[in-house]
């Protein structure tokens, strides 16, 4: 089994977590959600000699996609995100770009389906539909390393929000709980904000589920 190990930058206006998904072994990286700072975390890829392989997005909101055409074009890699989510990131209404001044559109160059499975930086990762914070958000699930990076589905004692464009919070409940809570207690739940917890944590003590 590769080890993963995950450096965490808080990046943004609205302390986005942005994650390194690393594979000390190959030096290859998976950089998720970089909402904000390309500059910055492309330096810190290079301070560290790290290879980054690809971007994995969870959803399209601007303060996770906002840096991710920047440094897929500087590193030369690929955008994954799930294929629910394409109008999400191509549309400024949906994405929220708004919010930070300029509407921009963003894309992907690859879109993944729910199950689909996927073997980058040395890591077999499983794709997580979880609908309901947007139209085609989805966690990244690494199961031989117990880790799931979930964006804005699941939070340490909440969930996403659902009052934005297209929300639901009939479908993230479901989401989460058919996706999330079926997975050992002791897999590390890489948010897209605030602290990381662990998903017997919230099976016990998210007031929400």
């Amino acid at each position: 089994m590769t080890p993963l190990r995950v450096e965490q930058y808080v990046v943004g206006p609205v302390q986005t977590n942005c994650y390194f998904a690393i594979n000390d072994e190959t030096k290859e990286i998976l950089i998720v959600d970089p909402g904000a700072s390309g500059k910055r975390l492309a330096e810190i890829v290079e301070e560290e000699k790290l290879n980054p392989v690809a971007i994995l997005l969870t959803h399209g909101h601007f303060d996770h996609a906002g840096a991710a055409a920047e440094l897929a074009e500087h590193f030369h890699i690929e955008i994954y995100a799930e294929e629910h989510e394409k109008e999400t990131l191509e549309n400024p209404a949906l994405n929220l770009s708004g919010w930070e001044g300029k509407e921009t559109a963003y894309h992907a160059d690859r879109y993944l389906k729910d199950e689909q499975e996927i073997d980058l930086a040395g890591f077999h990762i499983r794709v997580l539909f979880t609908p309901g914070h947007t139209v085609g958000g989805c966690c990244y699930l690494f199961p031989y390393q117990n880790a799931v990076f979930a964006g804005d589905t699941l939070f340490a004692q909440s969930v996403g929000r659902t009052d934005f464009p297209k929300g639901s919070a009939a479908q993230l409940i479901r989401a989460i709980e058919e996706k999330l809570l079926v997975l050992p207690d002791d897999v590390t739940v890489y948010t897209g904000h605030n602290e990381i917890t662990t998903i017997g944590t919230e099976r016990m003590y998210n007031p929400y589920l």
